[in-house]
């Protein structure tokens, strides 16, 4: 194993609070692999990088020798997890889990090592619970407790619903931790008070508490809101080559730093290195081309990573158009704006999402640069592009 400060500077790496630091160094003296939990309730089948972040973390740590335990919270996705929710969640079934959970470790152990990652259901340990128990482990908490969570606090103050069976995610993730005797456990900001619950429940049955690493939630392609499919800022682990690499090579400078502190095994001397080439006026891009190509081989393979390069320099080094836009056709017998005709070609979010594009030169009519905020297209047909990778055939009539 490395020496505790290396070790550190690597948990340490890209999360966004660890507690509490002494305790952990004191766990990491005794030189004993810590078993280190990280739960997951299968509600979706697909994953996109923003899940991966946490996920990242688990692999650096199994790399420093830690025990990994992969937690399937196929009984808490019965109960329904309310973390960030305004309503009550529906709970899956049993088949709804089972089936999304195959699909979830399959994507999971492209980033782990499936021969030394232990995966864990707790269902096994719940299910042997009863009634008795589940009261006893409910009695351990007060509801004014429980309503010191942000979400419970804000549905309590804003008189909507919450379901008395809820209170019981956090003290079911919590009572996760004992059961498994966990030395530490990783979650998102999010996660916080359930990870707390965790070290609480230990301390009351005579167990260590454990510590807590919390993971930042992932900005989405924009680089404002937080990578959501519902926002269409996601990156999926599962799409085709060609797109994973296109979609990273689209974010700016500023969040591609983000996202390698967050998604790349790049050590941080490699990091580091890099932001200092780039400094000293080394193109940013070719730092952007090798995280690129880093995940698209790690969800596909080199070769695919490779070819994702050639074929994304072909396309827009040549200036060549791909053969499968999408074509728009606009109600504009007497012509339209250029910022209208982006904003509803769905280029740009906004009229004034395109005028700023427009005023980078990020604007092109057939391969020609826009640079006239006030062009008004006449009626026809035209090939219009808005960055590196969106285009539409529009058509003006």
């Amino acid at each position: 194993m490395l020496d505790i400060a290396s070790q550190l500077d690597i948990i340490r790496r890209g999360c966004d609070e660890l507690l509490i630091e002494a305790e952990l160094v004191e766990k990491l003296k005794k030189g004993v692999p810590l078993r280190i939990k990280a739960g997951f309730d299968p509600t979706a089948p697909d994953l996109h990088l923003g899940h991966t972040v946490l996920i990242n973390k688990l692999r650096q740590l199994q790399d420093l020798g830690h025990h990994i335990l992969f937690l399937i919270g196929d009984f808490t996705g019965m109960i329904g997890d309310p973390t960030g929710k305004n309503a009550t969640r529906p709970p899956l079934t049993r088949e709804d889990v089972a089936r999304n959970a195959v699909s979830y470790t399959d994507q999971v152990f492209k980033i782990l090592d499936r021969d030394k990652t232990e995966v864990c259901f707790n269902s096994t340990w719940m299910d042997k619970m009863n009634s008795a128990d589940m009261i006893k482990l409910a009695a351990t908490h007060t509801v004014a407790r429980m309503l010191e969570r942000d979400d419970f606090s804000k549905r309590y103050k804003g008189n909507q619903p919450i379901a008395i069976h809820e209170f019981l995610y956090p003290l079911v993730q919590g009572y996760d931790s004992v059961a498994m005797k966990a030395d530490m456990e990783l979650g998102g900001t999010d996660q916080k008070f359930n990870l707390l619950m965790g070290r609480e429940l230990q301390k009351h049955y005579g167990q260590p508490s454990q510590c807590i690493l919390t993971m930042p939630l992932l900005e989405g392609l924009d680089g404002v809101n937080k990578m959501s499919k519902s926002l269409g800022n996601y990156v999926g682990i599962n799409e085709p080559p060609n797109e994973i690499f296109g979609k990273l090579m689209s974010i700016s400078d500023d969040l591609m730093w983000r996202y390698i502190e967050l998604l790349s095994f790049q050590s941080i001397a490699e990091v580091n290195q890099s932001k200092q080439s780039v400094t000293a006026g080394a193109n940013p891009r070719n730092v952007k081309v090798k995280f690129a190509q880093e995940i698209v081989a790690r969800f596909h393979s080199t070769a695919a990573a490779d070819a994702a390069l050639a074929d994304f320099e072909a396309r827009f080094k040549q200036g060549s158009v791909p053969d499968d836009i999408p074509e728009v056709k606009l109600n504009a017998p007497d012509g339209l704006g250029i910022a209208q005709v982006l904003k509803q070609a769905n280029l740009t979010p906004s009229t004034s999402e395109a005028v700023r594009m427009i005023e980078q030169g990020g604007v092109k009519i057939g391969g020609e640069k826009v640079s006239d905020k006030a062009l008004k297209l006449k009626s026809g047909e035209y090939v219009v592009q808005v960055g590196k990778r969106k285009f539409a055939r529009v058509t003006l009539g």
